[in-house]
């Protein structure tokens, strides 16, 4: 069961894909117990305003949403975000002491204070191995990010389309989108291979598209739901299926792993793409978010009326779910995680 490059037919959406998928679950679970006390959580974090869209912006090695290379950057970074571990080290590729995406950040920064014109498509377009293995070199200077080939093969493949099709950047295809998140992620799964995150499951195309959702949650939240950043439906975008997530979902007793599952997992056993078990997490994943994300909203239409909705979604609440497991990575280590190397998330 691999994951597809192509569409046979329409796969379900990701919201679809995601109720499909727990139907017809065989090795997870779901509890509504653990569903309500997330739900409890986000609202309290958006009543504080801890769960707020200004968090993404505001981090130090994100663009904000005045540099005028902010949509490029941000194009660029989602296309090479992904898989940081092997199966040897799961934390050992760093750049100025941070790990994974935020790794991948800081590499994509230091190579714009050395000059190279990093983000412009015209460029990466035609980069080759060694020169961007030198781009996002670690700090020990011997650890390769992994998937080398790979990135290098989406990075020319994005550049090629973006200067064919947009002149270049990346705002004139979030502009033809017309405020349409869904219209977005349309165009980027059409026109971008390497973010077509699809899989056969019980006999249907299912969608999770972790990548492609993520660059449309992510242009939305650098420049705050406004300008390039507006979209009328961004409702529409679930949260972004990866392996870290379910960690979170499984330590707050929304999801559980069958014995078998369990088994797999903590053998450390390297799963192909489109494994039943993997899109099973996954799937389970954007479920469980979207049970919160439509308890937060109906939560707040009835008690709290004067509390904006903007950071009621599913972008905002897997933000804080992602962050979580990360402030907590200690506590959360015990929970095996499903181990994929993929281009996918």
């Amino acid at each position: 069961m691999m994951s597809s490059n192509t569409f046979p037919a329409k796969p379900l959406s990701p919201r679809e894909s995601g109720e499909f998928i727990v139907q017809n679950a065989k090795y997870i679970k779901i509890h509504q117990k653990g569903i309500d006390k997330l739900s409890e959580i986000i609202i309290k974090g958006i009543k504080s305003k801890e769960i707020d869209v200004s968090n993404f912006s505001q981090h130090e090695l994100h663009p904000k949403e005045t540099d005028a290379y902010a949509a490029n950057w941000v194009l660029l970074v989602d296309t090479l975000n992904f898989c940081f571990w092997t199966p040897m080290n799961y934390t050992k590729y760093k750049v100025n002491g941070y790990t994974g995406y935020f790794a991948l950040c800081a590499a994509v920064n230091r190579a714009m204070n050395e000059g190279i014109p990093i983000t412009d498509p015209h460029y990466y377009s035609k980069i080759d191995e060694k020169t961007l293995a030198h781009i996002l070199r670690s700090d020990d200077g011997e650890t390769c990010i992994p998937l080398l080939k790979n990135r290098v093969d989406c990075l020319q493949e994005v550049g090629k389309v973006l200067i064919a099709n947009y002149n270049g950047k990346f705002e004139n295809m979030i502009k033809r989108s017309e405020k349409s998140a869904e219209k977005l992620l349309e165009s980027i799964v059409e026109e971008f291979v390497c973010f077509r995150d699809t899989a056969s499951y019980e006999g249907k195309q299912v969608a999770l598209y972790k990548r492609a959702q993520i660059l449309v949650g992510d242009i939305w939240s650098c420049f705050r739901g406004k300008a390039l950043g507006e979209f009328h439906d961004v409702g529409k975008i679930t949260m972004f299926a990866d392996y870290r997530v379910p960690q979170v979902l499984v330590h707050f007793g929304a999801l559980e792993y069958t014995d078998e599952l369990l088994e797999t997992l903590n053998k450390d056993i390297i799963l192909e793409n489109g494994d039943r078990k993997e899109v099973e997490i996954r799937g389970a994943s954007i479920y469980i978010v979207e049970r919160v994300r439509d308890a937060v909203l109906l939560e707040l239409e009835k008690l709290h009326p004067d509390i904006s909705k903007d950071n009621a979604n599913s972008i905002v609440i897997d933000q804080y779910l992602w962050d979580y497991r990360r402030q907590h990575a200690d506590e959360l280590e015990a929970i095996p995680f499903h181990k994929v190397l993929s281009i996918y998330y």
